[in-house]
């Protein structure tokens, strides 16, 4: 192989999902089966690392400017949803998984991660400053808290009640049911979020 292909594939393999076999496909897809669409994924890779950032209200993806700033995503956009009901997730897929449930027609929070202590990841790391921003805004009359089943969504979970949301007025409920031990909410199925999201607890 050339030096250039495996640069190529060396750096496919650091994307998250990616081994080493999966890595060497694309490259030989993109370079040598199908070299006309590499030319247009560039193009979209160049637009998008220009254009695409965190939404300022929710931390979803969204068109944002240059500086990566002044960006709102379609869903807290849109009018119709019922910005009242925020759900919050732990990474943009999370959503995703949420969107195509088409169970959920409130608002979201992404925290980009959890609360995990032993990786050195605390709530300065994540998405929680917003989230208390928007709580204290008064707009919020529900928090529906979709994390993972698992120690580090506990605790994430524990700290959102007992930091975000303390001193303000709102329901806090935790999805649960349908949701496996240890299991993320952007593996389950549609039929299993429907669930979870109808069986959630106030906490």
């Amino acid at each position: 192989m050339s030096d250039s292909f495996d640069r190529v594939r060396q750096l496919l393999r650091r994307l998250p999902g990616l081994g080493q076999r999966s890595a060497e496909r694309i490259a030989l897809h993109l370079l040598v089966e199908q070299p006309e669409s590499c030319a247009a994924l560039v193009d979209a890779l160049r637009d998008a690392a220009l254009h695409v950032g965190r939404c300022e209200v929710c931390g979803n993806v969204c068109e944002t400017g240059p500086d990566k700033t002044g960006g709102i995503c379609r869903i807290c956009a849109d009018a119709s949803r019922d910005h009242a009901l925020v759900c919050v997730v732990e990474q943009v897929p999370d959503l995703l998984a949420m969107e195509k449930a088409a169970a959920f027609r409130g608002v979201y929070h992404v925290l980009h991660g959890k609360l995990s202590p032993l990786r050195g990841i605390g709530p300065e790391a994540l998405n929680m400053a917003a989230l208390r921003a928007r709580i204290l805004s008064g707009s919020v009359l529900e928090l529906i808290l979709a994390l993972s089943n698992d120690i580090e969504g506990e605790a994430s979970c524990h700290y959102i009640q007992d930091q975000i949301a303390a001193g303000v007025e709102l329901k806090v409920s935790r999805i649960g049911f349908g949701i496996p031990s240890g299991g993320g909410i952007g593996y389950a199925d549609p039929v299993t979020l429907r669930s979870a999201l109808d069986g959630r607890r106030s906490i």
